[in-house]
């Protein structure tokens, strides 16, 4: 009812209009224009309205995304997806009370924001209905076991997107979850966290997401239209493993070099002809583990790698910050869980076992004196 009356439907309204305009032909007189007017203006306004009408029954609710593990990549990614209208809410532990009243301030080359989750809870369990997407910032270690944390509220429609370092990580999630979609994330991003509920951001930010093993995503491509609107770029491949691996020979030899040179930031590991070599060699080794694991990499890949981190500003690897605040680094991820896949393909990677082999006394020996 409008008005006191009946509200005739589209169609009706058509209809009776259409039957106005024919009774002006049916007689001799003349149509005037302003009988064409409004016929013609009842007519668009009507279909303005329908339009309208449908759209709205169309258009989406914003998505309810969960971040676990809000550390720099959690809070950085978690508060670009707040800023494109997404309802996200933050698992936090040690930051808890800090975000509860605070919120995440995060420092950026992109314009300093302040990320306030819609809810802070200091577990998954308490968060409530099964959210749409699940963001998982977590470090990939052996004591960590991403699927048992986010187990009580993953829903049989909930997305698992893994924005973390390392190959062949989402398998074991995959397997908990076999139902369910999983999205594998890559972050080519300078950003530290610097303290409770503080991110700096200091370069880059470029992601690249992908069902995974392979293949289209809707889901995906959601996700990156909510990131891309805030002027993150988010490319959406159709293979996430090679993806993967391709991001794998940056953190190869970055990663561990930066803890066992003594403390070194990414422009003075690239300083010296002999560490440029080294660096080289390194991601060689990856291409050629990659590729026999059925994952080719571009020829180019290692030279715009070298060349990437000329250009970005001098930065702090992430294992380097965990090695220097006492924390376990993402040994496997970045070396281990790549050389048993070089084993099984019987390829040899003796630069990347040497690495190997010294990071996990260094990180032994870290844990021990924690």
């Amino acid at each position: 009812m409008v008005g006191g009356r009946r509200e005739l439907p589209f169609r009706s309204c058509l209809l009776g209009a259409m039957s106005r305009l024919g009774k002006f032909a049916q007689t001799s007189l003349p149509i005037n224009d302003y009988a064409k007017r409004s016929i013609t203006s009842e007519l668009r306004v009507r279909a303005l309205m329908e339009r309208g009408k449908v759209l709205a029954s169309q258009s989406p609710s914003p998505p309810r995304i969960l971040v676990v593990g809000t550390g720099a990549i959690g809070g950085f990614y978690g508060g670009k997806l707040a800023q494109a209208g997404a309802r996200v809410s933050a698992v936090c532990r040690s930051d808890y009370k800090v975000v509860c009243a605070n919120g995440i301030h995060i420092n950026s080359v992109w314009g300093d924001f302040l990320f306030k989750p819609e809810r802070v809870v200091s577990d998954v369990s308490e968060y409530g209905p099964p959210p749409d997407y699940i963001l998982v910032g977590l470090k990939v270690l052996p004591e960590i076991e991403t699927a048992g944390m986010i187990k009580a509220v993953v829903g049989p429609d909930t997305v698992i997107v893994l924005v973390q370092n390392g190959v062949e990580i989402d398998q074991p999630v995959a397997r908990v979850f076999p139902d369910n979609e999983i999205i594998s994330g890559l972050a080519f991003i300078c950003v530290t966290r610097t303290g409770p509920g503080r991110v700096e951001h200091i370069d880059f930010g470029r992601l690249v997401i992908g069902r995974f093993p392979a293949g289209n995503s809707d889901r995906a491509e959601g996700l990156a239209e909510l990131f891309n609107n805030v002027n993150v770029p988010c490319e959406v491949t159709q293979d996430a493993v090679t993806a993967r691996w391709r991001k794998l020979v940056w953190n190869a030899p970055f990663n561990p070099i930066s803890v066992l040179g003594g403390g070194l930031d990414t422009k003075a590991m690239l300083d010296t002809p002999e560490s440029v070599t080294l660096v080289r060699r390194i991601m060689e080794e990856v291409c050629r583990i990659a590729e026999a694991a059925g994952h080719p990499l571009p020829s180019e890949v290692v030279q715009q790698n070298i060349d990437g981190t000329r250009k970005m500003e001098p930065y702090k690897t992430s294992m380097l910050i965990d090695f220097e605040e006492g924390r376990p680094m993402e040994v496997e991820a970045i070396l281990g869980d790549a050389l048993r896949v070089a084993r099984r393909h019987g390829v040899a990677a003796p630069h990347m076992e040497t690495l190997y082999t010294l990071l996990k006394l260094v990180d032994r020996r870290t844990l021990q004196t924690r």
